[in-house]
């Protein structure tokens, strides 16, 4: 049995009502959260939210508002969360410890649910929110104050990562047994602990690893098209030694240039299944994502896949 999605929308409410609903609903729901609608009348907007063990991810999309949190209104029985914003649409400024972020997509801001903060929507948005039991960062013992309300993701590196994370869980939980969510929730949780280090200047050997593989990705994706795409190029364009980039992809069980060569075989393949692309040939397609030796490409397309390009291509034109 699959995770279950719970929702709630205004659009069964009477557009009169809507702006009092979504503010009585969400004071329920987050425990004496205020909503404010920069005073207009109309408004529409949903939720919907998935778990992934104890950790809580919804889609938000609703008009322009903003969400206050007074010290007074901090409930001092209240599990604390630390709750994450990261806009698909739109913008959002985070307040809290005197500071202001404001983050837009590809960006994400994290703050604390156990003291006062506001969050500011001025246009319409579509954010995913993420809620990360506090307990789950506090006790490894890092400072979390001097972290909130701040931006992440945007330079890429781990907290970009933890981004991409947190958006596929969103996607895919659905479909997922309890015990794969919770996994999921773990994952997400070791990604932002990660990315607080990280922000904290105190990034460990781990984090920088996977902020500079992520790095190579990003550049191996721009470029597969590229026939001189190779370890040494990459070193060079990322400002690295070889050794750094051999040691990125330490736990990668087929190294640099393997996964250079899987992304591109995936590439060519993801183009035999497109009919738009019907009209080309096999060697245009090889080397317009790199190959330049066709008896290579098709010696390890048949490795890969199990049948030659030729092959292939007929029986995803046939299907």
């Amino acid at each position: 049995m699959g995770i279950t999605t719970s929702t709630m929308s205004t659009d069964q409410v009477a557009p009169a009502e809507r702006a009092g609903f979504w503010g009585d609903w969400v004071d329920r729901l987050f425990c004496g959260l205020k909503s404010d609608l920069y005073g207009d009348t109309g408004f529409d907007g949903r939720m919907a939210t998935v778990h992934a063990g104890d950790i809580v991810l919804t889609r938000l999309e609703a008009n322009r508002h903003r969400v206050m949190r007074s010290a007074q209104l901090v409930r001092a029985s209240e599990v604390g969360y630390l709750k994450i914003v990261a806009p698909w649409v739109g913008c959002a400024g985070v307040e809290q410890k005197g500071r202001e972020a404001w983050v837009t997509p590809d960006q994400w801001s994290i703050y604390d649910t156990t003291d006062a903060y506001a969050v500011a929507n001025p246009v319409r948005v579509e954010h995913l929110i993420v809620m990360v039991p506090k307990a789950r960062l506090a006790e490894r013992g890092l400072a979390l104050d001097p972290l909130m309300a701040r931006r992440l993701g945007g330079s890429g590196g781990v907290a970009r990562l933890a981004l991409e994370t947190m958006r596929s869980a969103y996607r895919e939980l659905p479909g997922m047994s309890e015990a794969a969510a919770r996994g999921v929730g773990d994952a997400i949780a070791q990604f932002v602990h990660l990315s607080m280090l990280d922000l904290a200047g105190i990034g460990t050997a781990q984090t920088q690893r996977e902020a500079l593989r992520e790095r190579i990705k990003q550049h191996v994706a721009e470029h597969l098209g590229d026939s001189t795409l190779t370890v040494d190029g990459i070193a060079l364009a990322l400002n690295c030694s070889r050794r750094q980039l051999y040691n990125a992809f330490s736990e990668e069980p087929d190294g640099v240039a393997g996964y250079i060569l899987a992304r591109r075989l995936e590439a060519c393949r993801r183009t035999f299944d497109d009919r738009a692309h019907d009209h080309r040939s096999i060697t245009d397609i090889a080397i317009g994502f790199g190959f330049q030796n066709m008896a290579h490409f098709s010696r390890v397309f048949r490795a890969h896949l199990g049948l030659p390009p030729s092959d292939y291509r007929r029986g995803a034109a046939a299907a």
